[in-house]
């Protein structure tokens, strides 16, 4: 399980190093990067990308916008490698998807490692900003 936050940045070649404690969990040296749902990027170990994989794969192609979820998802799936001191290359289009500059923030959420542009993360109108009220509604709905 994936989990802390970390401040980091990347490098005038698109590459950031995966911090130590989430770089372990990835077991290897291969991972899958893609958009996230917010205005993030995800990592996902290759393990947690096949059980992601089989869950797409029983969505029915007859929704479209289950469809268009999915042309998100895997239309911008790049597979990495983690070079020898711990860092991927985060492809141009992703880098601007997330709205990517210099400065990250790196935060271990369960299956995944999700990537974020300081100043996205930070900025008023981000979505996926902390809402106390909000946040604790939601997880009241699932039963926590």
């Amino acid at each position: 399980m994936f989990m802390g936050t970390y401040n980091n940045s990347i490098d005038a070649k698109n590459r950031m190093i995966v911090p130590a404690k989430l770089r372990s969990q990835l077991k290897g040296d291969k991972c899958v990067i893609t958009v996230g749902l917010d205005s993030c990027l995800c990592i996902y170990s290759m393990e947690d990308w096949e059980r992601l994989v089989q869950k797409f794969m029983g969505i029915p192609e007859a929704d479209p916008e289950a469809r268009a979820s999915i042309r998100a998802v895997f239309g911008q799936a790049q597979e990495c490698d983690l070079d020898s001191q711990g860092r991927i290359v985060i492809p141009e289009q992703l880098k601007a998807h997330a709205g990517i500059k210099k400065e990250l923030v790196t935060i271990g959420v369960l299956t995944k490692i999700e990537i974020w542009s300081k100043e996205v993360l930070n900025s008023p109108e981000n979505n996926g900003a902390i809402d106390a009220k909000a946040g604790a509604e939601a997880l009241l709905r699932y039963g926590f």
